[in-house]
Protein backbone atom coordinates (compact mmCIF):
# COMPACT_ATOMS: atom_id res chain seq x y z
CA UNK A 1 0.00 0.00 0.00
CA UNK A 2 2.85 2.40 0.71
CA UNK A 3 4.23 2.02 -2.80
CA UNK A 4 0.77 2.86 -4.12
CA UNK A 5 0.92 6.30 -2.47
CA UNK A 6 4.41 6.92 -3.84
CA UNK A 7 3.18 6.13 -7.36
CA UNK A 8 0.19 8.43 -6.84
CA UNK A 9 2.59 11.18 -5.74
CA UNK A 10 4.73 10.84 -8.86
CA UNK A 11 1.68 10.85 -11.15
CA UNK A 12 0.33 13.94 -9.39
CA UNK A 13 3.69 15.67 -9.71
CA UNK A 14 3.71 15.04 -13.46
CA UNK A 15 0.25 16.57 -13.83
CA UNK A 16 1.21 19.58 -11.72
CA UNK A 17 4.47 19.99 -13.66
CA UNK A 18 2.52 20.14 -16.93
CA UNK A 19 0.63 23.17 -15.61
CA UNK A 20 3.77 25.25 -16.24
CA UNK A 21 2.83 25.24 -19.92
CA UNK A 22 -0.31 27.23 -19.14
CA UNK A 23 1.42 29.90 -17.08
CA UNK A 24 0.33 28.30 -13.80
CA UNK A 25 3.15 27.95 -11.24
CA UNK A 26 3.40 24.18 -11.63
CA UNK A 27 6.84 23.89 -10.06
CA UNK A 28 5.55 25.45 -6.85
CA UNK A 29 2.60 23.07 -6.89
CA UNK A 30 5.04 20.18 -7.34
CA UNK A 31 6.95 21.43 -4.31
CA UNK A 32 3.75 21.88 -2.29
CA UNK A 33 2.48 18.39 -3.13
CA UNK A 34 5.83 16.84 -2.24
CA UNK A 35 6.03 18.78 1.02
CA UNK A 36 2.50 17.71 1.95
CA UNK A 37 3.39 14.12 1.11
CA UNK A 38 6.52 14.35 3.27
CA UNK A 39 4.50 15.83 6.12
CA UNK A 40 1.59 13.40 5.92
CA UNK A 41 3.46 10.14 5.28
CA UNK A 42 4.79 8.51 8.45
CA UNK A 43 8.58 8.49 8.62
CA UNK A 44 8.65 4.74 9.22
CA UNK A 45 7.16 4.07 5.76
CA UNK A 46 9.59 2.87 3.14
CA UNK A 47 8.54 5.67 0.75
CA UNK A 48 9.15 8.75 2.88
CA UNK A 49 10.50 11.97 1.38
CA UNK A 50 13.17 13.65 3.49
CA UNK A 51 13.76 17.30 4.29
CA UNK A 52 16.91 17.37 2.16
CA UNK A 53 14.85 16.55 -0.93
CA UNK A 54 12.37 19.30 -0.03
CA UNK A 55 15.20 21.82 0.46
CA UNK A 56 16.71 20.91 -2.91
CA UNK A 57 13.30 21.27 -4.53
CA UNK A 58 12.83 24.75 -2.98
CA UNK A 59 16.14 25.82 -4.52
CA UNK A 60 15.13 24.34 -7.86
CA UNK A 61 11.73 26.08 -7.82
CA UNK A 62 13.47 29.40 -7.18
CA UNK A 63 15.90 28.65 -10.01
CA UNK A 64 13.00 27.90 -12.38
CA UNK A 65 11.35 31.23 -11.56
CA UNK A 66 14.65 33.06 -12.04
CA UNK A 67 15.17 31.43 -15.44
CA UNK A 68 11.67 32.30 -16.59
CA UNK A 69 11.84 35.91 -15.39
CA UNK A 70 15.36 36.42 -16.72
CA UNK A 71 14.53 35.00 -20.16
CA UNK A 72 11.38 37.10 -20.43
CA UNK A 73 13.11 40.25 -19.22
CA UNK A 74 16.04 39.76 -21.55
CA UNK A 75 13.63 39.13 -24.41
CA UNK A 76 11.75 42.39 -23.89
CA UNK A 77 14.64 44.59 -22.78
CA UNK A 78 16.99 43.32 -25.48
CA UNK A 79 15.33 45.75 -27.86
CA UNK A 80 14.73 48.48 -25.30
CA UNK A 81 11.25 47.38 -24.30
CA UNK A 82 9.37 49.20 -21.58
CA UNK A 83 8.01 47.86 -18.31
CA UNK A 84 4.49 48.23 -19.73
CA UNK A 85 5.53 46.07 -22.69
CA UNK A 86 6.91 43.42 -20.34
CA UNK A 87 3.73 43.37 -18.21
CA UNK A 88 1.45 43.18 -21.23
CA UNK A 89 3.66 40.43 -22.67
CA UNK A 90 3.03 38.43 -19.49
CA UNK A 91 -0.73 39.07 -19.64
CA UNK A 92 -0.77 38.17 -23.33
CA UNK A 93 1.11 34.96 -22.59
CA UNK A 94 -1.45 33.92 -19.96
CA UNK A 95 -4.39 34.67 -22.25
CA UNK A 96 -2.64 32.97 -25.16
CA UNK A 97 -1.88 29.80 -23.22
CA UNK A 98 -5.52 29.37 -22.20
CA UNK A 99 -6.67 30.08 -25.76
CA UNK A 100 -4.11 27.65 -27.15
CA UNK A 101 -5.29 24.96 -24.79
CA UNK A 102 -8.76 25.08 -26.32
CA UNK A 103 -7.77 25.85 -29.92
CA UNK A 104 -4.87 23.41 -29.88
CA UNK A 105 -2.78 22.19 -32.74
CA UNK A 106 -4.12 19.36 -34.92
CA UNK A 107 -1.78 16.77 -33.42
CA UNK A 108 -3.32 13.93 -31.42
CA UNK A 109 -2.81 13.97 -27.63
CA UNK A 110 -0.13 16.69 -27.51
CA UNK A 111 -2.03 19.20 -29.68
CA UNK A 112 -3.50 21.20 -26.79
CA UNK A 113 -0.10 21.36 -25.07
CA UNK A 114 1.65 22.54 -28.24
CA UNK A 115 -1.18 25.00 -28.81
CA UNK A 116 -0.81 26.40 -25.30
CA UNK A 117 2.94 26.88 -25.72
CA UNK A 118 2.64 28.47 -29.17
CA UNK A 119 -0.30 30.71 -28.31
CA UNK A 120 1.41 31.81 -25.07
CA UNK A 121 4.37 32.97 -27.12
CA UNK A 122 2.06 34.66 -29.64
CA UNK A 123 0.17 36.34 -26.78
CA UNK A 124 3.46 37.56 -25.32
CA UNK A 125 4.33 39.00 -28.71
CA UNK A 126 0.99 40.76 -29.04
CA UNK A 127 1.13 42.12 -25.50
CA UNK A 128 4.64 43.47 -25.99
CA UNK A 129 3.70 45.11 -29.28
CA UNK A 130 0.61 46.70 -27.71
CA UNK A 131 2.59 47.92 -24.70
CA UNK A 132 5.28 49.44 -26.87
CA UNK A 133 2.72 51.14 -29.14
CA UNK A 134 1.08 52.70 -26.06
CA UNK A 135 4.51 53.98 -25.11
CA UNK A 136 4.61 55.85 -28.43
CA UNK A 137 7.01 53.61 -30.33
CA UNK A 138 6.88 53.01 -34.06
CA UNK A 139 5.32 49.78 -35.25
CA UNK A 140 8.58 48.21 -36.48
CA UNK A 141 10.28 48.91 -33.12
CA UNK A 142 7.28 47.46 -31.30
CA UNK A 143 7.40 44.35 -33.49
CA UNK A 144 11.07 43.81 -32.68
CA UNK A 145 10.28 43.93 -28.98
CA UNK A 146 7.32 41.61 -29.59
CA UNK A 147 9.46 39.03 -31.40
CA UNK A 148 12.01 39.22 -28.60
CA UNK A 149 9.18 38.64 -26.10
CA UNK A 150 8.05 35.64 -28.17
CA UNK A 151 11.43 33.95 -27.99
CA UNK A 152 12.01 35.02 -24.39
CA UNK A 153 8.74 33.38 -23.39
CA UNK A 154 9.62 30.16 -25.24
CA UNK A 155 13.07 29.96 -23.67
CA UNK A 156 11.74 30.85 -20.21
CA UNK A 157 9.00 28.22 -20.34
CA UNK A 158 11.41 25.59 -21.63
CA UNK A 159 13.89 26.38 -18.86
CA UNK A 160 11.19 26.25 -16.20
CA UNK A 161 9.94 22.92 -17.58
CA UNK A 162 13.44 21.43 -17.44
CA UNK A 163 13.84 22.57 -13.83
CA UNK A 164 10.42 21.10 -13.01
CA UNK A 165 11.44 17.77 -14.51
CA UNK A 166 14.54 17.80 -12.30
CA UNK A 167 12.29 18.51 -9.30
CA UNK A 168 10.22 15.44 -10.11
CA UNK A 169 13.41 13.41 -10.50
CA UNK A 170 14.54 14.58 -7.04
CA UNK A 171 11.20 13.55 -5.51
CA UNK A 172 11.34 10.20 -7.31
CA UNK A 173 14.92 9.64 -6.19
CA UNK A 174 14.01 10.50 -2.60
CA UNK A 175 11.16 7.99 -2.62
CA UNK A 176 13.22 5.33 -4.40
CA UNK A 177 16.26 5.73 -2.15
CA UNK A 178 14.06 5.29 0.90
CA UNK A 179 12.87 1.94 -0.48
CA UNK A 180 16.41 0.60 -0.90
Amino acid sequence: MTIFWAICLVLLLIVLWALNIFGIPGNWLVLLATALYAYLVPTDWAVDVGLLAIAVMVCLALLGEAIELFASAVGVHQYGGTRRGAVLALVGALIGSVTGLFVGVPVPIVGPILGAIFFAAVGATGGAILGEKWAGRKLNESCKVGVAAFFGRLVGTAGKMVVGAVMIAVALAAVTLQML
